[in-house]
């Protein structure tokens, strides 16, 4: 009986890993890079253009462009509020109550206390670094979901709100508020409406922190493997509460421009910009960085919303346009977000020189016989 041959081994399909331990992933051309990038952007620019053919009396204006840059400053600046938690995987949803409460204080130590506007707007700020470090001590050191700790410290916010104005609005006396208050919002600097000015500082100062500065890679890689950064030494639970803390910090300025935008104070104002604010930020991130929250992105996407918003409004929509429109935008935002998060992940893959080396296989235990035994 002859013995047979052994069997000859199956071809193998080409894996993640080929070769001596290198990735094989189809690289992402600089087509698709900038498309991924910049699409955004070159998106703004298809909408006021076809808003200027479609109206071309009323939309390619001057007027139209402050419009846009004075009443859409307050939901950029509270865009790049809620950006700064989601790079470390986390959302704030007491942003639209935080900025309620911020400018019903600011017209309650105006109106009623008689403070000086720029000790009150101090205090107010600080108030918003407080509640924004009470959010990341929650979320962090309580263990409980971003979700449910913002909504109920947000309710809470808005509970105070309501105390503090006794379910009324709080209105200016005859002499109303003071002019270099108001100012902080209807001037102009160098023939650019001052809240713009406001929003670009603010973006570039971001953009410094995030992308230049030791602490901004800290919560980029707190955002996407909290476990790595404990293994590499960073303190994510600190970390993550100065993202709530400087979350805070900007939310406590939308309520000072706020305050000083409507004159009056109204406890449930603030509600009307969370959607606006998470469309933006969720938006953002698929832009400029593609995968990953970035204020310049911010920026743009707050840019896209304002134009379309303007544009659907000038054509004479319904008022019921507007929250169909942001909700829409922000269920396509979390889509386009998550894509982008996952494409990033998969063209960012990185051959075995960057990667970690498979620890070696160790040799197979030799039989020395039974235990504390001597050879």
């Amino acid at each position: 009986m002859t013995a047979s041959p052994p069997p000859r081994p199956r071809p193998q399909r080409p894996g993640p890993l080929s070769g001596p331990g290198r990735r094989t992933v189809r690289p992402r051309g600089p087509g698709g890079r900038l498309i991924g990038a910049y699409g955004l952007p070159a998106l703004t620019a298809l909408l006021f253009l076809v808003f200027s053919v479609t109206l071309p009396r009323t939309f390619p204006t001057l007027d139209t462009v402050d419009s846009i840059l004075f009443t859409q400053s307050i939901p950029a600046v509270l865009a790049l509020a809620a950006m700064v938690p989601i790079v470390t995987g986390a959302f704030d949803l007491s942003l639209g109550y935080g900025l309620g409460l911020a400018h019903v204080m600011v017209m309650r130590l105006l109106v009623g206390g008689g403070w000086p506007w720029p000790l009150a707007c101090l205090v107010v700020i600080a108030g918003g670094v407080v509640v924004g470090v009470l959010n990341g001590v929650i979320v962090e050191f309580g263990r409980i979901d971003s979700f449910i700790a913002t909504l109920g410290t947000g309710s809470m916010l808005y509970a105070v709100s309501g105390w503090i104005t006794g379910g009324g609005r709080i209105v200016p006396g005859p002499h109303g508020l003071p002019a270099a208050f108001t100012d902080l919002y209807d001037s102009t600097f160098l023939g650019v409406p001052l809240p713009a000015c406001y929003v670009l500082a603010l973006a570039l100062a971001l953009w410094l922190v995030l992308e230049r500065l030791p602490i901004g890679r800290y919560l980029y890689v707190i955002g996407a493997n909290p476990r790595a950064a404990d293994l590499v030494g960073i303190p994510t639970r600190r970390y993550t509460v100065y993202a709530f803390a400087a979350s805070g910090l900007i939310v406590g300025f939308a309520g000072v421009l706020l305050a000083a935008q409507q004159q009056i104070g109204n406890p449930s104002v603030g509600l009307d910009y969370l959607l606006p604010a998470f469309a933006g930020a969720l938006l953002g991130s698929t832009a400029i960085k593609p995968g990953r929250p970035n204020a310049m992105g911010t920026l743009v996407a707050v840019a896209v919303l304002a134009v379309g918003l303007t544009g659907i409004t000038q054509m004479g929509a319904d008022f019921w346009t507007v929250p169909l429109f942001y909700g829409g935008t922000l269920l396509l935002a979390v889509g386009l977000a998550g894509y982008s998060a996952r494409r990033r992940l998969r063209t960012g893959a990185v051959t075995a020189r960057d990667a970690p080396a498979a620890p070696p296989q160790p040799p197979p235990a030799e039989d020395d016989g039974p235990a504390g035994s001597t050879p």
